[in-house]
């Protein structure tokens, strides 16, 4: 499969692309919770990949190419007009969000026009009116705890997990680790010792980055790097 990204026309979305070879080269590959909402184009329909919670495989089709918008930091439920919460671990075509002739008339649009359509209608989507999702997936990618990210954003605890989860699919713990796994890969791929990895990532050590790695992804932090 090839694959390649750039910044898209809004803070915290990315286009993307991917495309993989027809049989018998095709191979699966490992999706990994990232704490973001994708909307992707296949050709013929719109669909909303939502926040996973774990790690999932994805065996691509023969010839399959996809155009899409990656939203972090809470910006996607914002563009689309729905919560996190319906789509969190599905892949549903935009249709059964939206309704058949609203989506219809978008498709068409990306039909015609491709990537640049689709980066067009970006720029005129919502955009969240609230700085709530932004401020806690940062808070969140720095490690800082549940309990201090409800100090600062003045909310309860409970409040916070109500909100995160219309936000991001789920609650601040779980997008804590989320991020945490991110973080603690992206040292691990630059060569980083796991021992090190742990420290720095915020775990308690190395056996809990192992067992944290094989609850979100169901392999161990080697399989994954290698």
């Amino acid at each position: 499969m090839t694959y390649a990204e750039r910044p898209a026309a809004r803070a915290g979305v990315v286009l993307w692309r991917s495309s993989a070879p027809a049989e018998p080269a095709r191979q699966p590959s490992l999706i990994l919770p990232d704490g973001c909402l994708d909307l992707l184009w296949d050709g013929k329909t719109l669909r909303v990949a939502g926040p996973d919670t774990k790690a999932h495989l994805h065996v691509p089709r023969g010839d399959e190419n996809f155009v899409a918008l990656r939203f972090a930091a809470a910006t996607g439920p914002a563009a689309l007009g729905i919560s996190a919460a319906e789509v969190v671990d599905q892949y549903v075509p935009l249709a059964d969000l939206w309704g058949t002739r609203r989506a219809w008339l978008l498709e068409e649009q990306i039909a015609q026009g491709g990537a640049a359509a689709l980066e067009q209608w970006l720029l005129t989507a919502p955009a969240p009116a609230d700085p709530l999702g932004g401020n806690v997936f940062r808070m969140a990618q720095t490690g800082l705890p549940v309990a201090e990210m409800a100090e600062h954003t003045g909310f309860s605890a409970r409040q916070l997990q109500r909100r995160s989860k219309e936000l991001f699919g789920y609650g601040p713990g779980h997008l804590l680790r989320v991020l945490r796994l991110q973080r603690a890969l992206a040292r691990a791929r630059a060569g980083q010792p796991l021992a090190g990895v742990a420290a720095d990532a915020g775990y308690c050590d190395q056996a809990h980055l192992s067992r944290e790695v094989r609850a979100l992804t169901g392999r161990t932090p080697g399989e994954l790097v290698s």
